[in-house]
């Protein structure tokens, strides 16, 4: 990043020293280095947001290993409170040793009830250590999913027509509409084509993962001959998500099972509709990675 600015100002100094340089060029190179400096402004503003995401997912992973921490004590409490039991249920033994039948099967029950105990506690350990590393796999499994999303798309990203955020083991990627739709339509466009198939040839390797399919519109309702095809932002969200569905399904080969689509219209917004500029972030689809759905 610093050799950018480096070769930015060096050719800043070139055209100062150029005296031959006409004032319409020199406004254009101006023009350029405004621009370059506008790109590595947004590059570090995406580093400094993928790096705040990265902390947040260690945060999460520091809290899952206090709770297990915690309750390995609880359950060395348990233990110790059993292994008590177990010593007063013998002292009762000793003493009710010539009592009659009756007392004999009671005591036989106590027994029987602190081994369930025992047991179940042991069962409680394990599945504590075995529900740690299977949380462990998932985030390490969404870490390596998002690393390999923003890898392949970093242009767009850079760009700024894709987004990809992860939150509470669930990964988003949010595309925007111009490079999926033309305006008003529902048919995908090549560009949006070649984005699919790079996000979808990643998301197919998650199988045990559900992919989730969203439209989304800004509140302008839909006026003239589109109305015919698309009575509303409903119709236009929904027929938008079903087609990226199917393309998932029928071009990227990923499993039917997997897979749902939802129009949720222009009552989602991410940012205001009273802008131009918000209006835009509200035109999207969002790919949703979750957890399969075990019947």
């Amino acid at each position: 990043m610093n050799q950018l600015w480096i070769i930015l100002a060096v050719a800043f100094s070139s055209l100062l020293l150029c005296s031959c340089v006409s004032k319409s060029d020199y406004q254009k190179k101006i023009n350029e280095t405004e621009h370059l400096q506008a790109i590595v402004t947004s590059l570090e503003n995406d580093y400094e947001r993928l790096s705040d995401e990265k902390r947040q997912l260690i945060t999460r992973n520091d809290e899952l290993n206090e709770r297990l921490l915690d309750a390995r004590e609880r359950s060395s409490l348990l233990q110790q409170d059993l292994m008590r039991s177990r010593a007063d249920l013998e002292r009762v033994e000793n003493v009710l040793a010539d009592r009659n039948a009756e007392t004999g099967r009671a005591i036989s029950e106590m027994r029987g009830t602190i081994d369930q105990l025992i047991a179940k506690n042991q069962a409680l350990e394990q599945q504590l250590e075995l529900e740690l590393r299977a949380r462990e796999a998932r985030l390490v499994e969404i870490q390596g999913t998002y690393n390999e999303l923003v890898g392949k798309l970093e242009e767009e990203i850079q760009r700024g027509e894709v987004q990809i955020s992860e939150l509470k083991g669930k990964l988003t990627v949010n595309v925007v509409d111009q490079i999926l739709f033309d305006s008003g339509q529902a048919d995908l466009k090549p560009e949006g084509v070649n984005v699919l198939q790079r996000i979808g040839d990643i998301l197919k390797t998650a199988v045990d993962k559900e992919v989730q399919v969203e439209g989304h519109t800004d509140n302008i309702p839909i006026k003239g001959s589109l109305a015919e095809t698309f009575p509303s932002n409903w119709e236009l969200s929904t027929a938008r998500a079903t087609n990226v569905l199917h393309f998932l399904q029928e071009q990227v080969g990923i499993s039917g099972e997997r897979l749902s689509a939802v129009g949720y219209g222009e009552y989602r917004p991410v940012a205001s509709n009273r802008t131009i500029e918000g209006r835009a972030l509200n035109r999207r689809i969002q790919i949703v990675l979750l957890p399969l759905q075990q019947e």
